[in-house]
């Protein structure tokens, strides 16, 4: 308990998933906590499960490809809590899916708008009040699709390989400022993004996320929220550029063929062109 306090953190894409899971540790572990997302009903229900949870929290309506809004949520940040220690930027969609001659340019470039701009606009206006407090500490989601590839899923590949390797270089700038930059490669979790809210989709995307790695069983926003704690605390004050890797043993090798996969347990995900915030169906 209070690894993180007297900290103040935002949060982003916290309404559910991965984000409101570590929100909800965050105010937990003794952080103030600024929730960011699109989903008002969901933010404001997350901001209430941090409550209970003994924490601090408050919602602000955020569309992290906007820059004018990022600077608000910062902002919003100081006003309510005077500093900021961490950002998460966590907020994603599935973006563009299907063969890459079908995607179309609009569709790319949400996606990218989304998944990676929203990473930099994060990065960038976070730091200078990172700074001021003597350090802090930038953490983003990428995916175990930033470091290998995945059929049908070029413009969220190419995006979470950016977010990585972005990592990597905002790391060598801000270390001389005490200011940590790490990212976080989920491989299957179930969260809202994959299951849509859609009934019965939840229950067999467990069962066919505990074939497809070593661990037999489906990751959980838990088991990320667990590693953003590390890396948000002071535990973790030797650890920058990092892209940490939470995935079941996906990435070491599959328990069944890719072709086994497709054929005989085909993903319960519904075929699309583009897949946005989960709370929008």
């Amino acid at each position: 308990m209070d690894r993180l306090k007297g900290k103040v953190a935002v949060i982003t894409g916290a309404a559910s998933g991965i984000g409101r899971a570590t929100a909800i540790k965050f105010a937990g572990e003794g952080a103030a906590v600024v929730i960011a997302d699109l989903n008002i009903e969901g933010g404001e229900s997350a901001v209430r499960d941090c409550k209970e949870n003994a924490g601090r929290a408050v919602f602000q309506k955020t569309d992290v490809s906007a820059e004018a809004e990022i600077k608000t949520l910062i902002a919003r940040a100081i006003t309510e809590f005077g500093r900021l220690d961490i950002i998460y930027n966590n907020a994603g969609i599935g973006g563009a899916v299907g063969p890459l001659e079908k995607i179309s340019v609009e569709d790319w470039d949400r996606s990218q708008a989304v998944l990676l701009r929203g990473v930099f606009l994060g990065m960038k206006h976070a730091a200078p009040e990172m700074r001021k407090v003597g350090g802090g500490s930038i953490i983003s989601t990428a995916s175990v699709a930033g470091i290998r590839g995945f059929a049908s899923l070029h413009a969220y590949c190419a995006a979470k390989a950016g977010v990585v390797n972005l990592t990597r270089s905002a790391a060598l700038e801000f270390a001389k400022d005490k200011i940590r930059v790490n990212c976080i490669c989920p491989g299957g979790i179930n969260t809202p993004i994959l299951h849509r809210n859609q009934p019965g989709v939840k229950e067999a995307m467990e069962q066919w996320m505990a074939k497809s790695q070593p661990i037999p069983r489906a990751g959980h926003p838990e088991d990320i929220a667990g590693m953003a704690l590390y890396l948000a605390s002071d535990d973790s004050e030797f650890v920058t550029g990092q892209a940490m890797v939470v995935d079941g043993g996906l990435t070491i090798g599959s328990q069944f063929s890719q072709a086994a996969a497709t054929q005989d347990s085909p993903s319960p995900i519904a075929p699309s062109t583009f897949m946005g915030p989960s709370f929008q169906g």
